[in-house]
């Protein structure tokens, strides 16, 4: 039975084709002249043969059947291909994937170049002493405390505090301390609990006093960020600087960090000398300082 015309341009067929047509003309239009050229030579080398049948070896535990390399060489050349025409026709411009792919190589590129050589211990131990924050042990503290509410207390907390603290000293090292303070949600015992987990927990009014209290007495009222608490330093133990030696391992890490972070940011220097920047609505001064940084 013959189409009517007003069928036939309804046919999703139709559409297929003429949609076929129009990215056949848009990719005439767009393609250089000499496709010769743009195809170019696809040479699969041995190394990249070698590179196929190790992943594919990591992935399946297995080597890769000579049927299976087969069509591993052929899919790598099918990839080739459909880069070098996408690329050809554009289609990796303006991509934020791509662009966000192409620049983390070449931050590998820049990574490589500042990974290159061993750092000698001369120049460990010059980071270490310029950045003691990132390597210092911090003090640790194994103490005891009983909380008490100033709002159950009022006025009468500083007298209650001085009372709880006669007791306890008194009655010495196994002093039962369930039957003092207010309910709190910490723990009443703490041992080898560093001063940044303390001052986490605590805040750093409470590290500052229990830094300077004297070990071996219970003391308070020491103010927290939860109130106020009467507390028993049984051990303190000062952190210091440790000796390269200790934490070559841990120095070195930062140090291959510090070089990285630095080693990309020149190379990003380097490469922007070669551009001009222009930013709308931003001054000559201003365009510089958020492109450099």
């Amino acid at each position: 039975m013959a189409l009517s015309p007003t069928r036939v341009l309804r046919e999703p067929l139709l559409h297929f084709i003429v949609l076929g047509a129009a990215l056949f003309v848009a990719y005439s239009l767009v393609a250089t002249p000499d496709r010769s050229e743009r195809r170019g030579e696809i040479t699969v080398t041995q190394g990249q043969i070698d590179n196929l049948v190790s992943g594919f070896s990591k992935a399946w535990r297995r080597p890769p059947t000579p049927e299976e390399l087969r069509g591993l060489i052929r899919d790598h050349v099918q990839e080739e291909v459909y880069c070098r025409e996408a690329m050809a026709l554009g289609l990796d411009k303006d991509d934020t994937i791509i662009r966000r792919r192409l620049r983390q190589k070449m931050e590998f590129i820049s990574e490589d170049l500042a990974a290159r050589g061993e750092p000698t211990d001369v120049e460990l131990a010059s980071f270490l002493r310029l950045h003691p924050e990132s390597f210092r042990e911090p003090s640790q503290f194994t103490f005891r405390q009983i909380f008490l509410d100033p709002e159950k207390h009022g006025a009468n907390l500083a007298r209650d505090a001085a009372q709880i603290i006669d007791q306890l000293n008194r009655a010495g090292a196994a002093a039962d301390t369930t039957t003092f303070g207010d309910p709190f949600l910490l723990d009443s015992e703490f041992s080898a609990a560093t001063s940044v987990d303390i001052s986490k927990q605590f805040g750093p009014r409470f590290l500052q006093s229990l830094q300077s209290i004297e070990p071996g007495r219970w003391q308070g009222p020491i103010p927290s960020g939860f109130g106020v608490h009467l507390v028993l330093v049984t051990t303190r133990v000062e952190g210091g600087m440790p000796a390269l030696a200790e934490i070559r391992d841990v120095v070195r890490r930062e140090y291959d960090d510090a070089r990285r972070i630095a080693g990309n940011e020149a190379f990003y220097r380097k490469l922007l000398e070669h551009y001009t920047v222009t930013i709308e609505n931003q001054n000559a001064a201003e365009v510089r300082e958020i492109a450099r940084k």
